[in-house]
């Protein structure tokens, strides 16, 4: 090193702080971490994770000299300066534009997927809208191509909807082979049978399609759909846990939309939304239910038995030798195979189902004349060639959020032009200029204006940022008007266009994405819970319940402006029937209308919080069994906003022989006898051990499965010691401005689509600053986030 560089370092503060109370740790002799500092200024992502745990309080640990406050303070402002700058250049990631797609045009995009070969969006800390991470592949450009050709042929039918008729459905219904045989053999084909609940495995008696309305229905639009059901033997005399129901429960009876195109219908499919509201069947019949829906051309409604049994093929199995004495004597002993059991027991056995017995489905119900993709396009007058760049103009203009211009325009039209001089139709030219607009980057790539540097954003790319912000698509007239009066830069303006976003219902696109990304709810079921163990996880659909417990609580905190500390110790949630058992409440909720969710209080404190919720504990898990390692990274990463560094790469996994290790703390503690793993174990270990009496779905338990009890004890860096859950949340309550200095940073890298760096820190400082004298509301914190000179900056 040059004397004047040594100079330069002897004289820079953040290097003093560093030799002073770092260097012992991560220096030339020691690499706590796998990081070393003594080399020269610090790289982006250790300037970063030290300036968080110098400020956390965690570094230097508790057994080394300790700087004063005001040390750390101007180390973590020194640092801050170091940071270099960066301007966030992002595209639409899948779900955005497929949001996008369908404002544009006004389509409806739950049966219509133009991205479903898109592949998968690169993520940065959980997050998909970083533009860092968000790669623009050869292979992916070729895909908006083909989902551009899509977008233009659904948005441009070409041909007027057909007139409105009447499909009727009965007698002689086929459901699928595994069925069949036995439906054929009793001649019990005048009614289709629903047993199971759609999440099981071999899908038998899930789904009731329509096998000869495969073709499904001609054309966009809504549809009435009548159905005759049965419901028969919710209240039965066999023991309950065999079916896996409620039998206090009125089964409920469901549509979903399938495609014979997508695969089997009596299958899962990719698409498949909810038509209609499920509803609460009464027991007996036949009846008539009626449901307005709406369906694309090709799909069909299929009914669904949403609290059906478990596993049919079980019952089928094993029904007969257990419980004899409901069957005829000659039909007792039909042996261990499946198929005679299905014969046997769809005859004789009143096993619990919904039968189906007609469908009548008319429609399309008063289609417009013009469909309203079309009128966004042509508006109310028909294409003619003279109106080409006319077309062309309101399109780009609205694709790009914001004016485009002559040039871009001349573009455009030269592409028609160029098509049309090939021999092709007028109206054919036109639509490849309107799907070179979709594949254009003005298109595809959230705009931050022109210039270099952290400039301010101009107004419409202020509106886009905000607008991509809390509603994950473009903006809408009124915000894009303020845009173009440039009223939009106004302080006032920004805050109450900002709750106009957040209390419109897209704003739940922005709950679901930031928890998502946040708490990493994205990856809930990649690790499914194994079926044997857990089977609860799937006949009471705690899947998609404990997404909606978070979801709701998110949306009640930013509707009532609630103190964002709830996040870690409200004493309420937002259970329904099948949440309330699994969190031993059972009693809290009743059977009937009990797939209803509602604020419901939490009188246990060790389910205080999101540490309590079944989404964190599931995501955090593995499916088969707990890891206090997982869990500990997950609240070092998401609460106390302090990642560990990846284990070096000389570091052996956990090996579960280690001589003397019993359980999975004295596994732990043998781990941690090297000086290498220790370092980042003593932040890992303690919060993973407070949760580990909660099992891979999050029930409560005392002890492990195979008999050994659970010690949730632990110590924290910062020397808190606790006993439980209940301590741990204790000991995060007494460092609740560390939580909301956390939860600042993960909206603010959300909002602004770039990675967080250790030059944010001031933008964080005042944010929270000002959160803390507002009363730690959470709509205040989003509204402070969008008046940050982070996110109004390029």
């Amino acid at each position: 090193m040059t004397f004047v560089l040594l100079l330069a370092a002897a004289l820079d503060p953040a290097t003093i702080f560093l030799n002073s109370y770092c260097i012992s740790c991560h220096g030339e002799k020691v690499q706590m971490g796998n990081r070393r500092f003594d080399r020269g200024p610090l790289s982006p992502t250790d300037l970063l994770a030290v300036s968080r745990r110098v400020e956390a309080g965690t570094m230097p640990p508790k057994q080394s000299p300790q700087p004063p406050p005001s040390k750390r303070q101007a180390f973590v402002a020194e640092l801050a300066k170091q940071a270099p700058a960066k301007v966030a250049l992002r595209r639409m990631n899948r779900r955005e534009y497929r949001n996008t797609v369908g404002d544009l045009l006004q389509l409806d995009m739950d049966q219509f997927d133009p991205s479903s070969r898109f592949p998968r969006d690169q993520q940065y800390a959980h997050m998909d809208n970083i533009g860092e991470t968000l790669i623009t592949s050869g292979y992916l450009l070729e895909q908006y191509l083909d989902a551009a050709e899509a977008v233009i042929r659904k948005a441009l039918p070409g041909k007027p909807p057909p007139p409105s008729r009447i499909w009727v459905f009965k007698d002689h219904f086929v459901q699928q082979k595994e069925l069949d045989g036995a439906r054929n053999k009793n001649k019990l084909t005048q009614y289709m049978s629903l047993f199971e609940h759609p999440r099981t495995p071999h899908y038998e008696g899930a789904y009731a399609p329509l096998h000869a309305f495969a073709e499904g229905v001609p054309a966009d639009g809504f549809y009435e759909v009548k159905v005759q059901v049965e419901a028969l033997h919710r209240k039965n005399p066999y023991d309950a846990k065999l079916f896996g129901i409620d039998p206090e429960a009125p089964f409920r009876f469901g549509l979903v939309a399938g495609n014979a195109r997508a695969g089997y219908l009596q299958h899962e499919q990719p698409l498949q939304p909810l038509l209609a509201d499920t509803v609460e069947l009464a027991d007996g019949g036949p009846y008539w239910l009626t449901f307005r829906v709406r369906l694309d051309a090709g799909y069909q409604p299929r009914f669904i038995f949403p609290n059906g049994m478990n596993n049919v093929r079980n019952v089928f199995s094993t029904f007969g030798r257990r419980f004899p004495q409901f069957l005829p004597e000659a039909e007792r002993n039909v042996g261990p195979g499946i198929v005679l059991g299905r014969i046997a027991i769809m005859k004789y056995a009143p096993i619990p189902q919904i039968r189906i017995h007609q469908v009548e489905i008319r429609g399309p119900l008063d289609p417009p004349s013009i469909p309203a993709s079309q009128r966004v396009l042509y508006g109310d007058r028909p294409f003619a060639p003279e109106r080409t760049r006319e077309i062309l103009t309101n399109f780009a203009t609205r694709a790009y959020r914001r004016p485009a211009t002559p040039a871009e325009i001349n573009r455009l039209e030269a592409i028609a032009t160029k098509r049309r001089t090939a021999g092709i139709p007028a109206g054919t030219a036109l639509q490849d200029a309107l799907k070179a607009v979709l594949c254009s980057p003005e298109f595809l790539y959230i705009s931050t204006g022109e210039g270099t540097g952290k400039a301010r954003l101009p107004a419409y790319a202020l509106a886009s940022r905000l607008s991509y912000f809390l509603w994950s698509t473009m903006p809408d007239e009124a915000l894009l008007k303020h845009a173009t009066s440039g009223a939009l830069l106004q302080d006032d303006v920004l805050k109450t266009e900002t709750r106009r976003l957040l209390a419109s219902p897209k704003s739940n696109a922005f709950v679901e994405g930031f928890l998502d990304s946040w708490l990493n709810l994205r990856s809930l079921g990649d690790m499914p819970p194994d079926r044997d163990a857990f089977g609860a996880y799937y006949w009471d659909d705690l899947q998609s319940a404990m997404k909606t417990e978070s979801r709701m609580l998110m949306r009640h905190l930013l509707d009532a402006n609630k103190c964002l500390h709830d996040f870690l110790d409200a004493r309420y949630s937002f259970l329904n029937k099948p949440l309330a058992r699994l969190y031993g409440m059972d009693s809290a909720i009743p059977s009937v209308g009990g797939h209803a969710f509602r604020k419901t209080d939490l009188p246990d404190a060790r389910r205080a919080g999101l540490l309590g919720q079944g989404s964190i504990l599931t995501v955090s898990a593995n499916g088969i069994e707990t890891s206090p390692v997982t869990r500990g990274v997950w609240v070092l990463e998401n609460i106390f906003g302090t990642p560990p560094a990846p284990p070096p790469d000389d570091i052996p996994a956990l090996d579960p022989d280690v001589r003397g290790a019993k359980t999975v703390r004295d596994l732990l503690v043998k781990h941690r006898e090297n000086p290498s793993c220790m370092s980042c174990h003593r932040s890992i270990d303690p919060p993973g051990f407070a949760l580990e009496n909660f099992d891979p779905i999050g029930r409560w338990r005392t002890n492990y499965p195979g008999g050994k009890a659970i010690d949730a004890s632990g110590e924290l860096p910062s020397g808190d010691k606790f006993t439980d859950i209940v301590g741990l949340r204790e000991a995060l309550g007494r460092r609740k401005a560390n939580f909301t200095r956390t939860l600042t940073e993960k909206l603010l890298t959300y909002a602004c689509g770039r990675k967080f760096d250790a030059g944010d820190r001031p933008n964080v400082d005042a944010i929270t600053s000002k959160i803390s004298e507002r009363g730690d509301g959470f709509r205040d914190l989003v509204e402070l986030i969008v008046q940050n000179e982070a996110f109004r900056n390029r």
